[in-house]
């Protein structure tokens, strides 16, 4: 089974030596809370000076605060101590089978590999095996590029959904008696966290067989009806923009390289990842709603309304007693995109008449932008559930909207036969739900 042409490197995957502390080594992504300090406070004297993933990544909720620079050297410098230190300690070459049970699912079961970043292109239009299924914020790169470009590992909150309906690839695996790798509580109401090594070479050269059976062009082209003969094979969930930096680096180190096929060995190629199955019954989509900061609610609807009227999809703006009278008002709207939202307590529906776009994210997101541009000293956060949106909207000088959740089943075919979604469309579950940091690989030579 040649695996390089399903973008599949079997990867040599470190853990924490015996006697660390799991509960506190594993952590949140970094992309999760960044409008509750208070959350990742607690994690920070929940972790005291133990080990832990805390201490190797960067969490976002601080980049606001202009410390970038030593943060990332502190940063490299714990992942330097903690290997010097013998706290990561090297598995055999393999795969890691993973099952998460959350407080809204008692299963999530996925699959540790490393994806080869050569077959992975986040501009718009690309054809590649691995493929974004959201805009990429070039922006949002810089920073985390930054972290990685000196690191000595890698530490993934990346998920990448396989389209498996037969369920071939990952759940088979749970009956063939892997070895236990661990067995933990999460912390900070994370859930519980199992994982087996796949190191066997059947069971690895099983995997890509089932792998390979979904990438035939044929079943694609069927399942999608398209003519296509570019396949995807794997569709970006969590951690878009963690990979879009990998793929960064690895162009950078091919682009200074005096050799080009010199470093193509490089463990920077490959990115590590969670493989997850589109069709697993623990994952849900969730809506990601959007809350600006610093804003004056009355100026942002007036706004709204030239806006809409000048791009000929006119808006009306509904004003309720509470959130539940605004999503029912919402539902009611035929084929209206109605957006619910709070505005200092205030709760409202955005009612824009025949939009020009399919989903209500993007007709709201073209006029977020459009309003950012005009007013540079708002902020905006992109928040998962409804109770954060309420609070944190509900504030003076603030404002959440509430966006729907699209349907899991459509995603590969909308992907394929569209493109990618505008940015932060879905999520894949709650936060407390979003992949923690644990396996770690080096990534450099």
């Amino acid at each position: 089974m040649d695996l390089a042409k399903l973008a599949l490197e079997v990867p040599t995957i470190l853990l924490p030596s015996k006697g660390i502390d799991l509960t506190r080594w594993t952590v949140i992504a970094c992309d999760q809370y960044t409008s509750e300090p208070e959350y990742w406070e607690a994690v920070d004297q929940l972790v005291g000076e133990q080990p832990s993933t805390l201490r190797l990544t960067f969490p976002e909720v601080y980049l606001e605060e202009g410390d970038d620079a030593p943060r990332i050297a502190a940063i490299n410098q714990a992942m330097d101590d903690y290997l010097a230190r013998g706290v990561l300690a090297e598995q055999a070459p393999g795969f890691l089978l993973v099952d998460r049970q959350t407080a809204h699912a008692p299963s999530r079961k996925g699959l540790v590999v490393a994806l080869d970043l050569e077959h992975y292109d986040y501009r718009p239009g690309s054809k590649t095996l691995i493929r974004a299924t959201e805009g990429t914020i070039v922006d949002r790169l810089p920073p985390r590029i930054r972290v990685r470009e000196k690191a000595a590992l890698e530490l993934p909150h990346i998920m990448v959904l396989i389209d498996d309906p037969e369920k071939t690839v990952i759940e088979p695996l749970f009956t063939a008696g892997c070895a236990p790798a661990y067995d933990f509580e999460l912390m900070q109401n994370g859930g519980h966290l199992r994982g087996w090594q796949v190191s066997a070479p059947q069971l690895i050269a099983q995997v890509g067989a089932a792998l390979a059976r979904l990438a035939e062009v044929e079943r694609f082209q069927q399942r999608y009806a398209v003519d296509d003969q570019e396949v995807m094979l794997y569709a970006m969930g969590d951690g878009n923009h963690s990979f879009a930096t990998a793929k960064a680096i690895w162009e950078k180190i091919k682009a200074e390289a005096t050799d080009p096929a010199s470093v193509m060995a490089h463990p920077a190629r490959y990115a590590l990842v969670e493989l997850v199955n589109l069709h697993d019954p623990g994952l849900e989509f969730e809506a990601i709603h959007r809350v600006l900061f610093d804003v004056d609610g009355d100026d942002l609807l007036a706004v709204a309304r030239a806006y809409y009227a000048q791009v000929e999809t006119p808006v009306a703006i509904e004003w309720v007693k509470d959130q539940k009278e605004a999503s029912a008002v919402a539902g009611s709207a035929g084929s209206a995109h109605a957006i619910p939202f709070v505005s200092a307590g205030r709760h409202g529906v955005l009612r824009v008449a025949q939009p020009a776009l399919t989903l209500e994210v993007a007709t709201l997101q073209n006029f977020l932008d459009d309003y950012l541009q005009s007013h540079p000293s708002v902020r905006i956060d992109y928040i998962h559930g409804d109770d954060a949106v309420t609070r944190l909207g509900g504030r003076s000088r603030a404002m959440g909207f509430y966006l729907p959740a699209i349907s899991k089943h459509d995603l590969f075919r909308t992907i394929v036969r569209d493109g990618a979604l505008p940015r932060k469309t879905f999520s894949m579950g709650e936060a407390d739900e979003k992949r923690f940091y644990l396996e770690a690989r080096r990534i450099t030579r």
